[in-house]
């Protein structure tokens, strides 16, 4: 009981900052809704009126196009009809296949920052394992059987990104090169590597039809597929790893103090080669799924902003797998939202930036958000060994 209490303070401060940050939004929206604000002085009750009715369609839009319609998820139940069901899911799955590549490049990116280590690099790393994975699947493809060749190029998915951090944890390591710095240079490069490397490869005809990850449901329109089932997958993974291995306590004790986890007898040099490497690793991997999956291809790029986005949301979620699952949904539900919303009522997208910017701002100061919302502090460190004791 006391666990559950835990949680439920611990996710006290991020969930009334999303709220405060939709309130916020609603205020935007409302100062924004000049077609019915220039009635104010003439009838300031039907044009107060009409501003807060646009934010309760706006929200009920981005609901609808963010989860689903409840009248068509209600048809869908009394139909049957698959062309039904996959009209009432289909919101709900652009949600997940928005939220699928932000949570492997925020579980990258959670295992860099526990390592003390600022990795700006995820749009260089993503687009190397998207080439690693590329040509692995031209060079497997039609020689291994299916399901070979598609782990096979997952793989080399991991190695591309993990090779290209590994750049950065191995001049951070021996000559003390700050990874802000070429993690941000190593993203400038990427690009035209890729770009050299692709024009040195020489082609022979169409390339062989790659692997593909397998769709969750059989249904029309719908593409969602199990890339994100396997990001979901990752979190314990990577929970386990930081929490529950000796490599993952050697990553945090390194990213509390280098000076500790060498007097401690640990190589922090080694540590943060490795957590750059795993971090590349899993963005890497992301970037396989999305160049296999029906929504992405190796002919398009990473999503706009992936990294920086991925950035945020990894803060948002204090940088625990767990919170990184629940942001990335909650981003890729606002994204899928927002385009419903301004479809249907012409509110901008940049409202999305707004609500974002304003709640990691509130998540970073939790005080700020205990003053709002009159929440009592938490116990000082002492208070609670003193109340934990015989």
């Amino acid at each position: 009981m006391q666990l559950i209490r835990d949680e439920l303070r611990r996710a006290a401060i991020p969930v009334l900052a999303l709220v405060t940050a939709f309130l916020i939004g609603a205020v935007v929206i409302v100062l924004t809704d000049f077609d019915h604000l220039r009635n104010l002085g003439t009838d300031p009750g039907a044009a107060l009126g009409g501003a807060f009715g646009g934010v309760i369609e706006g929200y009920r839009a981005m609901f609808a196009g963010a989860i689903g319609d409840p009248t068509r998820v209600a048809t869908a139940i009394r139909t049957g009809n698959p062309a039904d069901i996959a009209a009432a899911i289909r919101p709900l799955s652009e949600t997940l296949i928005s939220a699928t590549p932000f949570i492997f490049v925020g579980l990258g990116l959670a295992v860099s920052f526990r390592a003390g280590l600022i990795n700006l690099g995820a749009d260089g790393q993503f687009l190397v394992g998207t080439f690693g994975a590329a040509i692995t699947a031209l060079l497997v493809s039609g020689q291994l059987p299916p399901a070979l060749a598609f782990v096979v190029t997952v793989l080399g998915g991991i190695i591309g990104g993990g090779a290209y951090a590994f750049i950065a944890g191995f001049l951070k390591a021996r000559t003390g090169a700050h990874e802000v710095i070429t993690t941000l240079m190593l993203n400038g490069i990427a690009p035209n590597l890729v770009f050299l490397l692709v024009g040195m490869i020489p082609f022979a005809g169409p390339p062989p039809p790659f692997p593909a990850v397998p769709k969750i449901f059989d249904l029309p329109t719908i593409r969602v597929d199990h890339g994100f089932t396997v990001a979901v997958l990752m979190a314990p993974v990577v929970s386990w790893l930081l929490f529950r291995t000796t490599p993952g306590f050697e990553l945090r004790a390194t990213g509390f103090s280098t000076t500790v986890a060498r007097g401690a007898g640990m190589r922090p040099g080694r540590t943060t080669m490795l957590a750059m490497s795993i971090s590349g690793g899993l963005i890497g991997m992301g970037s396989a799924f999305f160049g296999l999956g029906p929504a992405g291809g190796f002919s398009g790029g990473p999503p706009y902003d992936l990294g920086y986005v991925a950035i945020a949301l990894t803060l948002l979620a204090g940088s625990r797998p767990g919170g990184v699952v629940l942001a990335a949904l909650f981003y890729g539900a606002l994204t899928t939202g927002a385009k419903n919303m301004t479809i249907a009522t012409g509110i901008p997208l940049a409202l999305l930036v707004v609500i974002i910017a304003f709640a990691i701002m509130f998540v970073a100061t939790p005080g700020l958000i205990r003053s709002i919302w009159r929440l009592k502090p938490p116990k000082p460190i002492t208070e609670q060994v003193r109340g934990n004791a015989p």
